[in-house]
């Protein structure tokens, strides 16, 4: 999904081979991703010479929970193991702990999606980089003064 944001930003067009390149996948299977996100209106996709993908809404429209319940259905994160013997309280049990753990965190993790869009994730990105190409310039890396330049460039 990022790399379909940077490319629409960029006004080129991104395809599932593209997509799959990039993950060091498999496009059938970038393109099985690809249709939920399309039914639910967070990808546009186009056939064709001239066809790609697209966003569908603005990247400060789009949460990263809105993708993975896009991908993901309503699958658990975390499940409990049924197959435990009840041979004592604690295995007879385990699974109901499990659950009530497995619920909170879970909680959490949706919570911390809902309130990340791909516009904020670019940008933590974008910082990240910048980072990086600060402690490599302090260090005299020379590929960091050439990606630093090259950045000044695309700018």
């Amino acid at each position: 999904m990022l790399t379909v944001a940077v490319n629409n930003r960029d006004g080129l067009r991104c395809t599932s081979f593209e997509l799959a390149a990039g993950l060091g996948s498999n496009p059938s299977f970038v393109r099985k991703l690809l249709v939920p996100l399309s039914q639910s209106g967070i990808l546009i996709s186009s056939a064709g010479k001239n066809g790609g993908i697209r966003l569908g809404r603005s990247t400060s429209e789009i949460t990263l929970h809105d993708i993975y319940s896009s991908v993901i259905f309503d699958k658990r994160l975390w499940a409990a193991r049924d197959d435990v013997p009840c041979r004592c309280p604690v295995s007879t049990h385990i699974a109901a702990l499990f659950e009530c753990v497995a619920r909170r965190a879970e909680f959490a993790v949706m919570g911390a999606l809902s309130g990340l869009t791909i516009a904020d994730a670019l940008r933590q990105l974008r910082e990240i980089e910048q980072q990086e190409l600060q402690a490599a310039d302090l260090t005299g890396c020379p590929q960091a003064a050439a990606a630093k330049s090259l950045e000044t460039l695309q700018s």
